[in-house]
């Protein structure tokens, strides 16, 4: 069964059913703490999230890096963001969706995964 939802969505698995939902990208080591809190809170949301702490990376990179690895969406948080309390929202296909809250950001997200629909990044 694994193997022909695997043939049939070439990696990009749909939003509901990957195992790679979300990934938090810290700009730079001053949003480290920041990206942490968001990754907690999307964590207890349920969501299949990870962080990129990296230091050896640029952001350019991890944004790359967490697009090869087909995360669902991508989450990149700088001191902005950090002051604001948001997160700026792009796509593995590189679509920029903009800055919204976390907790905004977690109840569409939920919405998403609850619809199970297909293209969950185009309906953002």
């Amino acid at each position: 069964m694994i193997a022909i939802l695997t043939e049939n969505y070439g990696g990009k698995w749909p939003f509901w059913l990957s195992p790679c939902q979300v990934m938090v990208i810290p700009v730079g080591p001053t949003c480290d703490e920041y990206a942490q809190k968001v990754r907690q809170q999307f964590h207890d949301a349920k969501f299949m999230v990870d962080v990129d702490l990296d230091p050896g990376c640029t952001l350019n990179k991890k944004i790359r890096n967490a697009q090869l690895a087909q995360y669902n969406f991508i989450l990149v948080v700088g001191e902005k963001e950090k002051a604001s309390g948001t997160v700026n929202i792009r796509t593995r296909d590189n679509k920029v969706h903009g800055e919204r809250t976390v907790p905004e950001t977690v109840a569409r997200l939920r919405e998403l995964r609850q619809s199970r629909c297909k293209q969950a990044e185009e309906e953002f």
